[in-house]
């Protein structure tokens, strides 16, 4: 099986710990790559800037609290481009709130997570994303 790329778009050390952490401890292979606001996520996805030599990734992580461009925003970039529009976007976050979530999936994210409290219950959702997405779904190839 190819290695899987993962971008991360988090600005929480904490959380960006934990998600590696959690990805490392899975039994998939993955190469994962961190933005921390939305800025720079776009500029990634589009290989602009510092970026010029990023890798596509298979899955993107997104928060929804980024710093400069939020991940409404980044997901409305991700999804109405014919270039990015395929890659699944999993909403990664602490919000509950209704608004957020109908918001995500206006703009067609794949799913909505909220981040878990517990340190051991967040590393179990996070190998479940990469259970589910890498083994049971079906992803276009590059």
């Amino acid at each position: 099986m190819k290695q899987v790329h993962i971008l991360l778009v988090e600005d929480n050390e904490g959380d960006i710990l934990l998600t590696t952490e959690a990805l490392e401890e899975g039994k998939i292979a993955n190469d994962l790559s961190v933005v921390k606001n939305g800025k720079d996520a776009v500029d990634f996805l589009f290989k602009k800037g510092e970026f010029k030599d990023a890798k596509s990734p298979d899955l993107i992580l997104l928060d929804i609290n980024l710093p400069l461009k939020n991940g409404h925003e980044v997901l409305e970039v991700i999804k109405t481009n014919d270039n990015t529009k395929h890659i699944p976007v999993i909403m990664l976050t602490t919000s509950s709130s209704e608004n957020d979530i109908i918001l995500a999936y206006k703009h067609h994210a794949n799913c909505y997570i909220t981040k878990p409290v517990e340190v051991e219950d967040f590393i179990k959702a996070v190998s479940s994303i990469e259970e589910f997405w890498f083994n049971l779904v079906l992803l276009p190839k590059e």
